[in-house]
């Protein structure tokens, strides 16, 4: 599934790699909150959809490869977020959708979980 798709699935604003809308194609997804999880579990390339909106998620994605990040549920999305996936090149979007409607959203879609591989 493309990002841009993604995007619209989720109602989403693409506030870094906009330019990647049409381009990166993202087959997994997985959600977690605790970056912990995300270090044990998360899959190269695979969409991480996550409710916190620090760098420190960005800076995780960046050392496993993440291909994309959703921030879920928040209202607002701090600068030194949006720096940080700038600079490490991973495309950040935000979306006001609750994480587990996100989540129900694209397996509607079919987009795959990190386990099927």
């Amino acid at each position: 599934m493309k990002l841009g798709e993604i995007a619209e699935i989720l109602e989403a604003l693409i506030i870094a790699g906009e330019e990647k809308k049409d381009d990166l194609e993202i087959e997994r997804a997985g959600a977690a909150d605790m970056m912990s999880d995300v270090l044990a579990f998360a899959k190269p390339g695979m969409l991480l959809i996550t409710g916190l909106n620090t760098a420190q998620v960005v800076r995780t994605a960046s050392i496993v490869g993440i291909g994309a990040v959703v921030i879920v549920r928040k209202k607002q999305i701090p600068e030194s977020t949006i720096e940080a996936a700038k600079l490490f090149g991973i495309p950040l979007l935000h979306s006001p959708q609750p994480m587990y409607v996100a989540c129900g959203k694209l397996y509607e879609k079919k987009m795959k979980d990190i386990k099927s591989l």
